[in-house]
């Protein structure tokens, strides 16, 4: 059987919780990592009903996007839904996981499944994120280096979009002397060496300078390895707030709105005054996502689709783009479709479900 340890890996292989936004509570919420896992059930929220569901269901598990716990919570009296929530799951076993905004700014993630069912082409992150990248630099002699550009490699470096192993090498002369308790790789102790190097730059995520740095240890051949990390200020394309694309062919206003209630599967739509030029390029952020309208209007999208958006939060469109707020639940509703389908490969023999709740708050009067 697998472990809650084991499944909370491979999601944040996915969208590692480095990538969540300060003020989040993203991982495990409630359980033993190393319980074993009966079956996991899938939710954008988690509330009682779905705890009950789970019980029902024999899950042990929850995994949802949206955490039940933000802040600490002080008492366990059972007088609000969170701590009822977080009361039963503990009676019962049941570990709680929340993937949030790390989830929404990786690619792949929640952005990319909206705009997967909306059909849009030439998917981009739209606010991509600064500051986390970081460089090696390393020197290595000649004949070690393929075999350390391999380690690292596995490890995370090297990677840059759709290419991996990527590195820069230049070839110098190092120079250094032991002293008697040494016992050098290349050379005698207690006597000056030259030897020829190679200078080794390779790029990773910052999260990862830990593992990075214990098999540049493990790997080269020196006892005490010269090397030093840079944080670079680099902008991660791939990391980032909210998506950008293009539907197949232009649509006008009216006709946009229709087809993105159908594609949504939507009751209504929130929108601002229709524009008259055709709507192609394509913003997107779901949940709430207002703070992203100025980067949708630099990268001259047409269209705005996000959800809680303010009465007056809607004049910012100066009639330069049309903003449509769907809803925050109808806007992340296919996350759990998407967790699902990225568990399920990986767990074949694990039972995981979408939960059958809908844990929408919000009801509609038409």
């Amino acid at each position: 059987m697998f472990t809650v340890q084991q499944i909370t890996k491979h999601l944040e292989d996915f969208a590692p919780r480095v990538y969540q936004e300060s003020y989040d509570n993203s991982g495990l919420i409630v359980g033993d990592p190393a319980m074993k896992v009966t079956g996991v059930l899938v939710s954008l929220d988690t509330v009682e009903t779905v705890v009950d569901e789970a019980i029902k269901r024999g899950c042990n598990m929850i995994v949802a996007h949206h955490p039940i716990v933000f802040k600490g919570l002080k008492k366990f009296n059972g007088r609000n839904y969170v701590e009822r929530t977080v009361i039963k799951a503990i009676k019962h076993d049941i570990a709680i996981y929340a993937i949030h905004t790390n989830l929404d700014n990786v690619t792949g993630g929640v952005n990319f499944k909206i705009a997967e069912k909306l059909n849009l082409e030439k998917v981009q992150i739209l606010a991509p994120k600064k500051q986390n990248q970081m460089k090696l630099t390393v020197f290595v002699p000649p004949s070690n280096v393929n075999a350390l550009i391999d380690a690292l490699s596995k490890a995370g470096a090297g990677q840059i979009g759709d290419y991996d192993h990527c590195s820069f090498r230049a070839t110098g002369m190092g120079t250094f002397r032991g002293n008697k308790n040494t016992n050098p790789t290349i050379g005698v102790k207690e006597q000056l060496e030259e030897v020829k190097e190679e200078r080794l730059e390779m790029i990773f995520p910052a999260y990862l300078e830990g593992k990075i740095v214990r098999t540049l240890q493990k790997h080269h051949p020196y006892e005490e390895v010269a090397y030093y990390l840079q944080l670079l200020e680099n902008t991660n394309l791939a990391i980032g707030a909210g998506v950008v694309g293009y539907l197949p062919e232009a649509l006008s206003g009216e006709a946009f709105l229709q087809y993105l209630k159908e594609c949504m599967e939507l009751k209504c739509i929130r929108h601002t005054h229709l524009i008259d030029t055709p709507i192609q390029k394509v913003a997107l952020c779901g949940g709430s996502g207002s703070f992203l309208l100025r980067s949708a209007m630099a990268q001259r999208a047409d269209v705005f689709i996000t959800a809680d958006y303010k009465y007056h939060e809607f004049f910012d469109a100066e009639g330069k783009i049309l903003i449509a707020d769907i809803g925050h639940y109808e806007s992340e509703k296919y996350t759990s479709e998407l967790l699902r389908d990225y568990l399920k490969p990986a767990f074949e023999a694990l039972n995981i479900y979408i939960t059958e709740n809908n844990t929408n708050p919000i009801h509609y009067f038409y």
